[in-house]
Parts: structure tokens; sequence; C-alpha cells
């Protein structure tokens, strides 16, 4: 018999299009679902198209609502736009580098 793993499957959440004034509010609403449930979340970032102050304050709040639910949190695919506004902003530590 094989050995049954404790760990449960990490959720990945595909997100594509712009993080932007414009798109943030509907996609914070659309993506509360996300922080229900156990395991690791995976956050896909790499179809984002465009960024500004905006998506990066929503990922903040994403890491934010995944410490609330004690759900691990990892954000891949990040464009290089992105992560040039996370570490312009002196975000690498909390964003790209943290274990949430």
């Amino acid at each position: 018999m094989g050995r049954r793993s404790n760990r449960m499957a990490a959720s990945v959440q595909p997100v594509s299009g712009a993080l932007t004034f414009e798109t943030v509010p509907a996609l914070y609403q659309d993506t509360m679902a996300w922080f229900a449930g156990e395991g690791e979340l995976v956050i896909d970032l790499s179809r984002v198209t465009r960024t500004d102050s905006a998506g990066l304050a929503l990922l903040i709040e994403w890491l934010r609502r995944a410490r609330e639910a004690n759900r691990p949190l990892r954000f891949t695919g990040m464009p290089p736009q992105v992560e040039t506004l996370v570490r312009v902003n002196g975000l690498q530590d909390t964003l790209i580098n943290h274990a949430a």
C-alpha cells in the first residue's frame, strides 16, 4: 500500500489581466472565497499584464487575508513589472521572500 500524505494539495488560483484602480475592487470581491478552506494557497500572477499601486495593495491584502485564515500563501509567476513595483516600494521581503 502507498503512503498517504497528511499534506493537503495546494489550491492554485490564476489571475489575469490588469491589476489597476479600475479592476482591483471587483477582483477583490471575486477572490474572497479563495481564503476559505485549508492548505497552501498559490496565486499565479503569470498572466497579469500590468499593475499600479492598487494592484500592489491587493497583493498585500491577499497576504493579510491568508494570514487571518491561517493559510500559507505563495505568489508565483510574478511578471517583471509587478516585481519591480514590489521592489521599488521595499516590499520584496513581504511579498516575494515571505513565508506566510
